[in-house]
């Protein structure tokens, strides 16, 4: 459930149309939606969907005659129960891989509350009217969330075979800083390598990161042990999952006063105990699980970590970097940090964006 500054106001939902536009990353000859009430305290109606290919980033327009209209069990409309998700029948549009998707979404009535996802890092369009399938939204409100659209699923082309990866993470893997309507979050770059390959163009890269996600507490959203099960292990053909989570955990432990060395101590712990979890949950359902180690966060003026939670984080990585937990690891540590400096981000790579304003004199950098 959405903050109430991120939240769509009724009046803007009366009688309206939602247009969100997200980005594929494989292609094929049909899909199906995954639309969810998954916060919901009340049933969602619908009236209508459509799908249809989107003339250009940062537009509401879409290409002519791309537009299919969306049906579930054979009708137009749909009530989704509090607390439940809801997949379509599919819809045969053919899209490319890193295609750009439109999707609008008519509701029956305005709704106290909508499930939603407020780092989209992509522009969506809110216009009164009642035309899914209208060519534009010149007049539309434009806001950078998405709201009860939870996925795509597209059946790939003859001859591939559909495997999909699921990104888990915090704000960095959710795109906090990077370029709105850009599709330039770290997982995007993986998606635009498999796609550009013959033999795993039909691999698809999910993105379930959330700005401000917690290992062991809520956050922004459910703490990841909460929504691993939806997330992660009910996505649809999923093979793999990317861990890049805790330095929320770490730097909200300390970010108003440091704890003591013992409470240090049970918060590495938790969290190793947190990732072993995750491990045992994935093989269990014959995932492979790739840890990501926690990036350099000394100099953030946001969490300001003090010498015991750098150790912290060293002894964390220490264990995602050890043989016989996770199945292969990927060091964003080592990748971003500056050598001579490895507590800290090389400059190249600070976005110089936090969720707080700038101080004089201090670096920032996305946690």
């Amino acid at each position: 459930m959405p903050e109430p500054n991120n939240l769509l106001p009724n009046p803007d939902l009366d009688h309206a149309v939602l247009r969100q536009v997200v980005h594929l990353s494989v292609g094929g000859e049909r899909l199906r939606l995954h639309l969810s009430n998954a916060f919901g305290t009340q049933p969602f109606s619908i009236e209508a969907v459509h799908v249809a290919r989107s003339l250009a980033p940062g537009s509401a327009a879409i290409v002519a005659g791309s537009g299919r209209e969306v049906h579930f069990h054979g009708v137009s409309s749909v009530t989704i129960p509090a607390g439940a998700e809801y997949l379509s029948d599919a819809v045969d549009i053919k899209t490319s891989s890193l295609a750009n998707l439109a999707v609008t979404i008519v509701p029956t009535t305005p709704q106290s509350g909508q499930t939603g996802h407020p780092g989209s890092r992509a522009v969506s369009f809110v216009a009164h009217g009642s035309d899914a399938a209208a060519p534009d939204l010149p007049e539309a409100k434009r806001v950078e969330h998405w709201y009860i659209l939870a996925g795509v699923d597209v059946q790939t082309n003859a001859g591939l075979t559909a495997r999909s990866i699921v990104a888990l993470g915090d704000s960095i893997t959710d795109g906090h800083g990077s370029t709105i309507d850009g599709n330039t979050r770290w997982p995007d770059e993986p998606a635009r390598r498999l796609a550009g390959t013959t033999e795993m163009r039909g691999w698809g890269v999910l993105n379930q990161g959330i700005g401000g996600n917690h290992l062991l507490t809520d956050g922004l959203g459910p703490n990841v042990l909460a929504r691993f099960d939806r997330d992660v292990l009910a996505q649809t053909v999923v093979r793999a999952v990317i861990v890049l989570e805790g330095v929320n955990d770490l730097g909200g432990a300390t970010r108003d006063s440091d704890i003591p060395a013992e409470a240090h101590k049970e918060l590495v712990a938790r969290i190793l105990a947190a990732y072993a979890q995750m491990i045992e949950r994935s093989h269990s359902h014959g995932l492979k699980v790739f840890g990501g180690t926690i990036t350099p966060y000394v100099g953030s003026d946001y969490y300001q970590p003090g010498p015991a939670s750098e150790h912290d984080r060293q002894e964390i990585n220490a264990w995602i970097l050890t043989p016989g937990h996770f199945d292969a690891v990927i060091d964003f540590a080592r990748a971003l940090a500056d050598p001579r400096h490895p507590d800290r981000l090389l400059a190249k790579y600070d976005s110089g964006i936090t969720s707080i304003p700038r101080q004089l004199g201090t670096r920032r950098w996305l946690t």
